[in-house]
């Protein structure tokens, strides 16, 4: 009776947790290493084919997106998920898979001019299709055997629409025990779904710690807040641009906005237009408007009651081609365009941040958390001006943060969930945070008598004598790599834009003395700015 960590350790993505009890090898979550997160994704120690079964706590990529890698190398069994987390997987796993292969055909596009042997995706449509297939929906506190000495139950986990927490009952011989995952952990009162369900007891957490170690500010009135800002913009004429993520964060937007109509607390505009322009954002927004009995807060059912849908709403546009985007930058009539990416490095919202940045009479809008790095957390730092497509765009819009709309529970709610727990846990497992997080929150936990530590990859303990078996490693931190050895598309991207440069140098000589210190200028301020 064993638990090897295999991924979120010291590290915020990449969750996958292997247990071995009762004869049977299985998965909790599967998931890819995205965004800042400078390790790779590693091997898992048990051959994919070997693997008995997965157990799913929700549809995000970071806990599901490798599972079509592990179908396309031999795993067989059953997925097993809630139903709107089978739906969400439905379409971000294609998503991924359509981003892997997109990434894998401009390698090799660049790759042979240059020489270069040709990459395969890390996984194809199809891959991800085969995975979809193999998905099996089971509901919230349904307690239910998977094999002689194993049974499991989901619990609403609060985080996004069907995420859970997941208890287990193991049973080898004359020795049983339970251990609980709390997949990712949800605010409180959010909109649209249900506060995170506690869990009575366990011998073993397996428990997240995003925010292990900061609370929340206190939220504003979303309502409110919102629409004060559409009737200032829209009276100068201006556009809102809000980036934002396709799923979850997009139909919390779509809850306020359609309330907003509803009790017109807008003056200037009553009738102003929202258009959603993100494919993935209407697939997803579709599952959202399904049949969500067991899912749903008090406030949304009420709404729902009263006859009312939560995310249509007059004037409301789903977007679906490239043609129908760029029409939105065409047309004068003031607006809101809600588009992905989230933090602003990728897809349609750089267009439409092209458009409208430079016009003061606009306002973009932050409604998530913006990395270290990125545009949007550029933007929010006060950047005068940006480039997007080649171009220097000045930011003469409003910039606009609302604060605490986060999908994860902070500090003081997470010590809530794991205390709720009597007696307390035989010993808490911290995962899925940042490396200073995971320690910060695991001697949080063991300061209030609650035994607790923050393991590193594959560490292995043995659940049934209370033991570590193989403490775990430090990983090193590597460039991305794409498939299995290549480097990762943006990397080669820069290499091939180094050359490009140097191809431009070379052929500037002879050229006036003031263009030559413009671009030298150019070129030493990028460099101060990444080597800062």
């Amino acid at each position: 009776m064993k638990i090897t960590f295999l991924g979120a350790n010291h590290e915020v993505t990449g969750s996958c947790t292997l247990i071995e009890a009762a004869g049977q090898r299985f998965l909790i979550d599967c998931g890819m290493e995205q965004g800042k997160d400078v390790y790779e994704n590693q091997p898992i120690p048990v051959a994919p084919g070997e693997i008995d079964w997965v157990l799913a706590t929700h549809a995000h990529i970071d806990h599901t997106g490798m599972l079509p890698l592990l179908v396309r190398n031999g795993f067989r069994g059953k997925i097993y998920a809630t139903n709107p987390t089978v739906e969400l997987c439905g379409i971000m796993l294609r998503d991924s898979a359509h981003i892997q292969e997109s990434d894998a055909q401009w390698q090799n596009q660049k790759g042979k001019r240059a020489g270069r042997a040709e990459v395969e995706p890390l996984y194809t449509v199809a891959d991800a299709e085969a995975a979809v297939q193999q998905l099996q929906t089971v509901e919230y506190g349904q307690r239910f055997e998977l094999f002689p000495g194993v049974e499991v139950r989901f619990n609403d986990a609060g985080h996004l629409l069907g995420s859970s927490t997941v208890e287990l009952w193991l049973t080898e011989g004359d020795v049983s025990k339970k251990i609980v995952f709390s997949g990712d952990l949800g605010n409180v009162d959010q909109p649209i779904i249900r506060d995170p369900q506690y869990v009575d007891e366990a011998d073993y957490v397996v428990m997240e710690s995003t925010y292990g170690d900061r609370n929340h500010e206190p939220p504003e009135s979303y309502v409110d807040a919102l629409a004060a800002l559409i009737d200032d913009i829209f009276s100068k004429g201006g556009n809102i641009i809000i980036p934002s993520f396709a799923v979850g964060r997009t139909q919390e937007l779509l809850y306020f906005l359609r309330e907003i109509k509803s009790e017109g607390l807008v003056k200037s505009g009553p009738n102003f237009t929202v258009c959603v322009d993100s494919p993935l954002a209407a697939e997803a927004t579709r599952v959202y408007s399904g049949n969500l009995h067991g899912y749903l807060d008090e406030e949304a059912i009420a709404v729902l009651q009263g006859g009312d849908n939560l995310f249509t709403f007059p004037g409301l546009t789903l977007t679906q081609s490239t043609e129908e985007s760029k029409a939105l930058n065409m047309d004068k009539t003031p607006k809101i365009i809600i588009s992905a990416s989230g933090m602003c490095d990728a897809g349609r919202i750089r267009h439409h941040l092209k458009h409208n940045l430079w016009r003061p009479e606009c306002a973009v809008v932050f409604v998530g958390y913006q990395g270290e790095g990125t545009l949007g957390r550029r933007l929010l730092d006060g950047a005068k001006t940006v480039k997007l497509f080649g171009e220097e765009i000045a930011v003469r819009a409003r910039i606009v943060n609302f604060k605490g709309l986060s999908s994860h529970a902070d500090r003081d709610h997470l010590i809530d969930w794991v205390r709720h727990f009597a007696p307390a846990p035989q010993q808490v497992f911290v995962v899925h945070g940042d490396a200073p997080v995971t320690e910060v929150f695991a001697e949080t936990l063991n300061d209030l008598n609650i035994p607790a530590h923050a393991p590193l990859y594959e560490e292995v303990y043995d659940l049934a004598q209370g033991r570590m078996l193989a403490k775990g490693v430090v990983l090193e931190t590597k460039p991305k790599t794409f498939g299995a050895s290549a480097a990762s598309p943006a990397f080669m991207r820069l290499q091939d834009g180094a050359k490009e440069l140097e191809l431009v140098i070379s052929r500037s000589r002879g050229r006036p003395n003031k263009d030559l210190a413009k671009l030298a200028d150019q070129r030493r301020q990028v460099m101060d700015k990444w080597d800062s």
